[in-house]
């Protein structure tokens, strides 16, 4: 009997530090969620620059496909205008900046001094 308990507190001496390795040790459980999570952000990174990778393989498609392409970006980026065409720009006065006004004068400023007519 006594051989048995021997082995028992051994086994359970060997699952306690099988245990601790798994939790706590190198590679364990924690490192194991740390990792997930790095996974989990660099994913999301991914997709975007994926996104913006596809958007920017789809302008250069676009510039390559012909000249209509280019001269719309000529035209919205340069303000590029053909010698038979007319230019117009319209102002819209809800975000028009509106011109600066000069302060009022107060007493601090001299006054104009009247002429004197002899």
């Amino acid at each position: 009997m006594k051989r048995f308990g021997v082995l028992l507190l051994a086994l359970a001496l060997l699952l306690a530090a099988l245990q601790y390795k798994l939790w706590y040790g190198n590679g364990g459980q924690h490192e194991v969620v740390a990792l997930r999570a790095q996974i989990a952000t660099q994913e999301v990174e991914n997709a975007r620059l994926q996104a913006r990778n596809d958007a920017l393989a789809a302008e250069v498609a676009d510039l390559k496909s012909g000249g209509a392409a280019v001269e719309e970006r000529a035209r919205s980026e340069l303000g590029l205008v053909k010698p038979d065409e007319t230019f117009y720009r319209v102002i819209d006065h809800a975000t028009a900046i509106p011109a600066p006004v000069a302060p009022p004068a107060t007493d601090a400023t001299p006054a104009a001094e009247p002429a004197v007519t002899p």
